[in-house]
């Protein structure tokens, strides 16, 4: 948050005095971040708090909904950017100067590094909202590419290329909105409790199989909540067990697969005989 805040006063000030719309545009994007990141922050915070008696499945629905708010931002701030830089294309304006290409040269690199540091985490914590929080660096760094070209294009250009500085704004745009989209799909699976993860599927079934007493298994369902994946299993175990021999069997796969797979949150093993 703090480096989003740097990054949108070094915009806005180059943007300014260096005449270039597109790296004002940046700085609207980068304010945004600052928002987004509060609000990723909550996320986290409140679904990584314990399951309760109204809440037995834990809070772990409360990151893709704040996942929707922050695609909600960056429409939001992707009309601004577009609607501004409409009314430049219109508008007879000079040319950029010529030190804003180092500046986006810096922040390139640096959005790009930010990208790839908060990705690594999200998918190590298996967090939705931390990686819509990657691919808003990864959006700031291509909107950051695009100012550079349309720049570029600009001042070498010559008379009548001053809109390419305008234009790399709208590239920007539809970028933003094409990002939007990838990280609003898996956000909204989440929500809805797609089944959709054959590897762990096929992890939890690898697992099951050195559990004495489990013959094999038959539906596996799962669901993602925050940073858990609960799990509905169907365990196969010899049919003339008495209810005590099934049940501990069910325990000892339910521990057993916790202990292998820490991602894993609420187990329920629903016994079959085989």
């Amino acid at each position: 948050m703090l480096g989003n805040i740097a990054l949108a006063a070094i915009k806005f000030l180059a943007g300014i005095f260096g005449n270039s719309y597109a790296l004002i545009a940046d700085g609207i994007e980068s304010v945004v971040d600052v928002f987004s990141s509060i609000l990723v922050l909550f996320g986290l915070k409140y679904s990584s708090r314990p399951a309760d008696e109204n809440h037995p499945y834990g809070h772990g629905k409360a990151e893709p909904l704040i996942t929707f708010l922050v695609v909600v931002f960056l429409i939001v701030s992707a009309g601004t950017i577009a609607w501004q830089a409409y009314q430049h294309i219109i508008t007879p304006h000079q040319s950029p100067e010529t030190f804003t290409l180092f500046v986006l040269a810096g922040i390139i690199i640096w959005k790009e590094s930010s990208f790839h540091v908060v990705m690594r985490r999200s998918k190590r914590l298996k967090s939705s909202s931390l990686k819509a929080e990657a691919w808003h660096h990864r959006s700031d760094a291509i909107t950051s590419v695009a100012a550079f070209i349309g720049i570029t294009i600009a001042l070498f250009g010559g008379d009548g290329y001053e809109v390419a500085d305008d234009y790399a704004a709208l590239f920007a745009v539809a970028f933003i909105l094409f990002n939007c989209y990838k990280i609003f799909r898996p956000a909204l699976g989440e929500v809805m409790d797609e089944n959709n993860y054959e590897e762990l599927t096929e992890h939890i079934r690898t697992v099951s199989l050195t559990v004495p007493g489990v013959k094999g298994t038959e539906k596996c369902f799962i669901r993602k909540a925050g940073m858990e994946y609960h799990v509905d299993l169907h365990a196969l175990v010899i049919g003339d067990l008495t209810v005590t021999e099934g049940h501990k069997i069910s325990h000892l796969l339910k521990d057993k697969l916790c202990a292998e797979i820490p991602e894993l949150g609420n187990v329920l093993i629903h016994i079959e005989p085989f």
